[in-house]
């Protein structure tokens, strides 16, 4: 509604649940309500005159719409209407947008790569870098134009336009800082501003991109410099599940989890949000909800704290390979420990579920790596046992802390379904069994079914 030369503007707290309503007249905010924890700094426009500039309280959400969200028309029509519901909610959206499509789809990041490679196989790092973002910021147009003829004002910005500053690692450049303004100048005018996921610039102007999980990244890095009060990433299911549906068909989707459960399911395996995209928003503290472009579904929130359970979660990894290296006797275990991790080091593999025992060291390494790691063992002298064809089954939860019994629960339902147990690790809020992989399903059912979990 308005009155003279007042406006009243409705936001909607989406931590508090409470609407809140304040009224300004020219370049002067009088508020009538418990100021916003965030504030964000933006030209000053009245009447579209530039006035100076000034503090606006504004609530940012930022939006991010993977590859299968923005792929067709339909799917993007989609992602409009949650654009809209947003600014219905009083939200000034800031969206952050994937490739379109996959493999073999127009403009799809991979078939853009497969593309030139039939020129030349070897692209330089940088070229790369600079063909792989093309297919973002072609999306951003789409959605701008989607935006467009729905009557929402909005503007394309590639993620240097952004402010996103990144350095010179060409293909898994890390954020070095954001500057937003430009992003905040658009909003203050009320566009729907949408940005290309998954890239930045170097310090000399380069396009870099981010590796994997790049968009859900930026999507996050954003929201923390915005101090949004929220990220969405939206994608093709209804949320974090709590094992993988295609072993459990029974699986439940989590209403919430905490940065740190969702981190420790990534990195075991789950394929849910990179660990890169949630230490990002972790930073700001700023929560993320994984929803489903296609659905209604309250999908999952992932903040700081979230409901008391000892169990959260299974993730899990195939194709491991177990060594286990016995210490010689000409050396004491204390020089072979040394030798063989500065062996392996120097080799460039990479270790897991390490375990110093007084008959030998064991680790896991990828399958891929099994043979490679063999071979530089035997090479330095090391007799080894290798067990290839394993699996890593996670049990995750922030609620084992503490609690006594899990261990001995998780190891008796697991012998009662016949399940042998090479080895095991844990940290805080995880627990590792290593598995041979032909056991994998059986493994994880029974877990599921055990603690309850479907």
């Amino acid at each position: 509604m308005t009155q003279g030369n007042y406006q009243a503007m409705r936001t909607f707290n989406y931590q508090t649940g409470h609407r809140q309503i304040f009224f300004k007249k020219m370049v002067i905010l009088v508020a009538s309500y418990k100021p916003l924890k965030y504030r964000a700094e933006r030209y000053i426009l009245y009447n579209g005159v530039f006035l100076g500039r000034g503090v606006h309280r504004v609530q940012i959400i930022v939006q991010k719409f993977g590859g299968t969200s923005v792929a067709t028309a339909e799917a993007r029509a989609q992602a409009v209407e949650h654009i809209i519901a947003a600014r219905e909610e009083g939200y000034a959206p800031v969206v952050v947008v994937s490739a379109m499509g996959r493999n073999g789809d127009p403009y799809a990041t991979d078939t853009l790569i497969n593309m030139v490679r039939t020129i030349e196989k070897e692209v330089a790092p940088r070229e790369l870098d600079l063909l792989t973002s093309c297919g973002e910021i072609i999306s951003t147009v789409v959605m701008v134009q989607t935006l467009q003829g729905r009557g929402y004002d909005a503007v394309a910005l590639t993620g240097g336009q952004a402010g996103i500053q990144t350095d010179d690692n060409f293909g898994n450049a890390q954020i070095n800082q954001i500057k937003p303004q430009q992003i905040l100048d658009f909003a203050g005018q009320g566009k729907v501003v949408v940005v290309a996921g998954f890239q930045g610039l170097a310090p000399d102007g380069s396009i870099t991109t981010l590796g994997r999980g790049g968009s859900d990244t930026t999507a996050t890095a954003l929201g923390a410099a915005l101090k949004a009060e929220v990220v969405e990433i939206y994608t093709d299911v209804d949320g974090v599940m709590t094992v993988d549906p295609r072993l459990v068909p029974e699986a439940k989707i989590l209403n919430d989890l905490t940065y740190k459960e969702v981190c420790e399911m990534a990195y075991q395996g789950a394929k849910v949000i990179h660990p890169r995209a949630v230490e990002a928003a972790m930073s700001g503290e700023v929560p993320i909800k994984i929803k489903n472009t296609f659905s209604d579904a309250e999908g999952t929130l992932i903040a700081k704290s979230a409901a008391e359970r000892a169990i959260t979660g299974l993730a899990h990894l195939t194709n491991i390979a177990q060594i286990g290296v016995i210490v010689p006797d000409t050396m004491s275990k204390r020089e072979a420990e040394v030798k063989v991790f500065r062996l392996l080091a120097q080799g460039g593999i990479s270790l897991d579920m390490i375990s110093v025992m007084p008959d030998g060291i064991y680790f896991t390494v990828t399958g891929d790596q099994g043979e490679k790691t063999a071979s530089l063992l035997s090479e330095a002298g090391f007799q080894y046992k290798l067990t290839s064809g394993c699996a890593k089954l996670s049990v995750i939860g922030a609620g084992m802390q503490g609690l006594p019994g899990v261990m001995a629960n998780l190891m008796e339902a697991l012998y009662e379904a016949g399940v042998a147990v090479l080895q095991t690790s844990d940290s805080d809020i995880t627990i590792s069994f290593l598995v041979m992989e032909d056991d994998i399903t059986k493994a994880v059912k029974i877990l599921h079914e055990t603690f309850k979990l479907g």
